[in-house]
């Protein structure tokens, strides 16, 4: 039960960053490319591998890593939205602006998440604590 709750909990705090992080983008880029979504998976992509790493290598319990990856980084990354965006690009005759939006999105988000895994590891390896 904990875990759910954890999850939840989680999730409520991700989707509201999202949402936020999604407003305060688009109050300085207005464009039609969807700049606040892209902004919040590259991000969460990062951090995720990132938080992965560290909760692994500090061993933390299994419902504050469900908290923060399956919780937050579940509601925070926007796959879902980036799909549906992707389709109403397609919808108006945006082929060009979807296509870009989806490689930069998949291939990014995936290095992105390595480069977290690898910062992590670096401060770990620099003496960032002790599991």
């Amino acid at each position: 039960m904990k875990e759910i709750v954890a999850i939840m909990l989680g999730g409520g705090l991700g989707a509201t960053s999202r949402h936020g992080i999604n407003i305060f983008v688009h109050r300085f880029v207005q464009s039609n490319f969807p700049v606040g979504t892209i902004s919040v998976n590259l991000l969460g992509s990062f951090l995720i591998g990132l938080c992965g790493a560290l909760l692994e290598h500090y061993k933390i319990a299994v419902e504050y890593r469900l908290f923060v990856l399956t919780g937050f980084f579940g509601s925070f990354t926007t796959f879902s939205t980036f799909a549906r965006e992707k389709a109403e690009l397609l919808k108006v005759g945006e082929v060009k602006v979807a296509i870009i939006y989806a490689l930069t999105s998949n291939i990014f988000g995936v290095l992105l998440v390595f480069a977290g895994y690898l910062l992590a590891r670096r401060f770990i390896a620099m003496g960032g604590g002790a599991p």
